[in-house]
């Protein structure tokens, strides 16, 4: 069992920066492929960014070059780094933790994120 818990969302104005946390309970942290996702209102949930146990990462084509995913296996930690906010980025984010082998899969709780002047 993994429990993951989102920090880091808020209000922001547009052009700004946020970091998303996402601290992992359990000690086998490095076997799962993290996320992020989101979720806007009315909309369905969407891939922002994973990676790998290894550090490979793919992210949705509306966020590359302004959004980072990183992983610290020795914190159990992802984060998102989220640069030059846009008013349609605003969406809950949730933290994933996937591993196909094992058929596995958790989810955060969310944190919301609102991108607005």
């Amino acid at each position: 069992q993994v429990q993951l818990v989102e920090s880091g969302g808020g209000l922001v104005q547009p052009g700004g920066s946020l970091r998303l946390s996402c601290a992992a309970s359990g000690s086998a942290f490095r076997i799962y492929v993290m996320g992020w996702y989101r979720q806007a209102s009315g909309k369905q949930r969407e891939l922002v960014a994973v990676i790998t146990s290894d550090g490979n990462t793919n992210s949705a084509d509306s966020v590359k070059g302004r959004f980072t995913i990183s992983r610290d296996n020795a914190k159990n930690t992802v984060y998102l780094q989220m640069n030059s906010l846009k008013p349609e980025d605003t969406a809950v984010y949730y933290c994933n933790a996937n591993n196909k082998r094992l058929s596995t899969n958790y989810w955060g709780q969310g944190t919301q994120v609102t991108v607005s002047s």
